[in-house]
């Protein structure tokens, strides 16, 4: 090598001069400039020059709990990431919007509302969770809308802007599909998208209140994503979808976030191809934006009708060959794309569909099994697939009713969030199999990452 010291800055204006910016691999620029940040070589994410693979979960309510407000309990939160990282959960999808909604089972309180306003006591809680996550060194993906009304989302910000309508999911006078169909509007409306586009902007730009750091320079960040399962409609048959207008909010909203914070991932937030209705176009179209980092997929046995509800155990076999189509489609587009994969969701009920902390969860490990054991496989071949999100981490969470609903003064959090039962899908403290079954993964998942090469140092 010579002897030249090369700079940075002087080196990027070289290759900009010659246009050859496009050899230079993804995140190469944000790396150079920090440590910590997770970014993209090729298929695969990098972390301080070493393969970056983790076992994660969903805690959007992290910021809830963070709170200095009614909704908020700090010494929980402590005890539920010091026992994450002593299991090895390291990566957190939060929520880190929610708008104040007329529908029934929204979130109260929320991040903003439409006057402009918005919650500081939840956005010190966000402040507080990245600030206790940085110091056990774990990484958060921080979702910034949602398809879903559970957090206001979408429907909301539409009915902020024509009068008040919105279509509420479940509602007898509106049946399905006329919540998605109501919901797909989101994209083209343009009045509906000004007041997203500033949330996010006060929120990507934000300075953190407790240790000074702006969101945009803090690595405990990993991502920002979207959207919490964005989908462009119920179908995509004519009339039923609005594909353009939803490849060119993901283009344009993964673009818009990059030019205000270049040192962290973006994703979509997608289901996969069901949340495409099952068109593989579609789903490799909206993550071929080139401000989308990475690939992400969710998986719901339950929701899909992968298992009978009379024999939750005895579906697993039909589940098993259902998740491995599932998982396999998605890493052959990851690698079409040569972009990372993740799959940030995926539930699955207790024994005989119980709620109680309790009962067992056979069936759930089973089903953990297969997910982990398809992850390791493609670590170990040096594929795309590089980390999972469970759902739902309950922790100390308890249902607060012996019906097991949600009510809207609740502070228990469950990881469940308000529509559904409360323990339907949560991992409590009490599960000890599934909790040894999370520590054994993440050991394998370290094992492996020592027979990975170093980032940088590809063929």
């Amino acid at each position: 090598m010579s002897g030249r010291v090369f700079n940075s800055a002087w080196l990027l204006a070289v290759l900009l001069a010659v246009g050859s910016c496009s050899l230079i691999p993804r995140g190469w620029f944000a790396a150079n400039r920090h440590s910590g940040f997770v970014t993209v070589e090729d298929s695969r994410f990098c972390l301080d020059q070493a393969p970056y693979r983790f076992v994660g979960s969903n805690l959007w309510y992290g910021a809830y709990i963070a709170a200095p407000g009614k909704t908020g309990d700090m010494e929980r939160l402590r005890r539920e990431l010091d026992v994450l990282k002593a299991l090895g959960v390291t990566n957190l999808r939060i929520l880190g919007a929610s708008e104040e909604s007329p529908m029934k089972n929204s979130l109260k309180p929320a991040f903003h509302d439409t006057e402009g306003r918005m919650n500081e006591d939840l956005l010190t809680g966000l402040d507080r969770l990245l600030d206790e996550m940085a110091k056990r060194d774990m990484k958060a993906v921080i979702y910034l809308n949602n398809f879903w009304e559970w957090s206001g989302g979408m429907g909301t910000y539409l009915s902020w802007v024509n009068g008040g309508h919105y279509v509420d999911l479940g509602d007898p006078d509106h049946p399905w599909p006329e919540f998605p169909l109501f919901n797909m509007r989101f994209y083209e409306n343009d009045a509906a998208n000004e007041i997203y586009i500033d949330y996010v902007r006060a929120l990507v730009v934000r300075v953190n209140s407790v240790n000074g750091r702006a969101y945009r320079d803090d690595p405990t960040i990993m991502a920002w994503q979207l959207a919490n399962e964005p989908r462009p409609g119920y179908s995509t048959e004519p009339g039923l979808a609005v594909l353009e207008a939803y490849y060119k909010w993901i283009e344009d909203t993964s673009s818009f976030i990059k030019s205000l914070d270049p040192n962290h991932l973006v994703s979509t937030g997608s289901e996969g191809v069901v949340g495409c209705a099952d068109n593989a176009a579609c789903y490799i179209e909206a993550h071929n934006a080139p401000a989308i980092d990475y690939l992400t997929f969710h998986m719901w046995p339950k929701n899909w009708s992968w298992i009978n509800g009379d024999d939750v155990q005895g579906s697993l076999g039909n589940v098993e060959g259902r998740a491995m189509e599932y998982m396999a489609s998605h890493i052959s587009m990851a690698e079409r794309l040569n972009k990372p994969l993740v799959l940030e969701e995926f539930g699955f009920p207790r024994d005989d569909g119980a709620l109680q902390v309790a009962s067992s969860v056979d069936a759930r490990d089973g089903f953990f099994r297969i997910i982990f054991r398809e992850l390791e496989r493609d670590v170990a071949l040096g594929g795309p697939f590089s980390g999972t999100n469970f759902w739902t981490w309950g922790g100390e969470g308890r249902a607060e009713h012996a019906d097991f609903l949600w009510q809207m003064e609740d502070v228990s959090y469950t990881g469940d969030p308000p529509q559904e039962p409360q323990g339907l899908n949560s991992v409590f403290d009490r599960d000890r199999t599934t909790l040894a079954l999370l520590k054994q993964h993440g050991r394998e998942l370290n094992r492996l990452g020592k027979n990975q090469s170093a980032c940088g140092q590809r063929e």
